[in-house]
């Protein structure tokens, strides 16, 4: 483990705190491992944002990360890259050894899944309420048309070694 993936300290941009029709600020969570950030995570972080008034991304560590190849960016970069779009206000770290620490203390209203994320719904949906967080959890639509095809990470390494490799 290399010191940046300790660092949990957040970036992103902060609101006021609530929605401009003055009720409670509606909290989202977006969650990824967002290594070599692309145009499908801008999409996919756009959608989560406008799910509600403050997005707040957890950032996925190397040893949550087990459905797919390792990240290749170090956790705190990945993080600081997520937390300098537009759409995000907050980016922070995820926990070493349970992915619902850091839900539990945001206690979102929403949380956005991508498209294409393995997680399954319902399972996530009867933990959080095992844990006696109140939220609801969506799915984002889907990829953007207009993006072009270079829209995963592994496409995209795919690409540079054909070319580079």
């Amino acid at each position: 483990m290399t010191a940046d993936d300790t660092d949990d300290g957040g970036r992103g941009r902060e609101r006021d705190g609530g929605s401009e029709d003055g009720k409670p600020a509606r909290t989202v969570i977006a969650q990824g491992t967002f290594d070599i950030l692309h145009p499908g995570h801008v999409h996919y972080l756009e959608e989560a944002a406008a799910m509600g008034d403050e997005l707040i991304v957890i950032v996925a560590r190397k040893a949550n990360v087990d459905h797919k190849e390792q990240p290749i960016c170090p956790a705190t970069q990945r993080r600081d890259v997520v937390g300098a779009l537009e759409a995000v206000d907050e980016a922070i770290l995820g926990h070493e050894e349970d992915i619902f620490v850091p839900i539990e203390e945001i206690d979102p209203d929403v949380i956005a899944l991508g498209h294409d994320q393995h997680h399954d719904e319902s399972a996530i949906e009867a933990e959080l309420e095992r844990r006696g967080v109140d939220c609801t959890v969506e799915r984002a639509s889907g990829r953007d048309p207009e993006a072009g095809e270079l829209l995963s990470t592994r496409h995209i390494i795919d690409r540079v070694l054909e070319r580079r490799g």
